[in-house]
């Protein structure tokens, strides 16, 4: 079982949005980041959106008042709101977890974004 499991990716239309989440397996007690990272094949992972215990956000210069990361405390669950979403947005997205027990991965859910 994985640990963490995301959810929402699929094709969508360039200005349109996608709902991501991430569901992880157990109760997270104590964590210092969980963030979703992006990554296109043959290229690097890069950080898309973090988020802090202190509810303090960090985007990357490309998400940045496009993408909102959140977490819904009455759910084990991340989400990542995509809005106006193009082309470049095309990757696999993997939500990631660092917490007192670990770091932890999803396998990724794939977005598509159609020109």
């Amino acid at each position: 079982q994985e640990p963490l499991v995301e959810s929402g990716g699929g094709l969508v239309q360039a200005g349109g949005s996608l709902r991501l989440s991430c569901v992880a397996s157990r109760r997270i007690f104590g964590w210092y980041a969980m963030s979703w990272y992006r990554q296109a094949p043959g290229q690097q992972r890069t950080l898309i959106a973090q988020l802090r215990p202190s509810g303090g956000t960090v985007y990357a210069d490309s998400a940045e008042g496009r993408f909102t990361i959140s977490r819904d405390n009455g759910q084990n669950t991340l989400y990542l709101q995509m809005n106006s979403l193009s082309p470049e947005d095309t990757a696999l997205y993997r939500c990631n977890a660092v917490t007192s027990g670990g770091t932890y991965w999803g396998p990724g859910t794939q977005v598509t974004v159609a020109s």
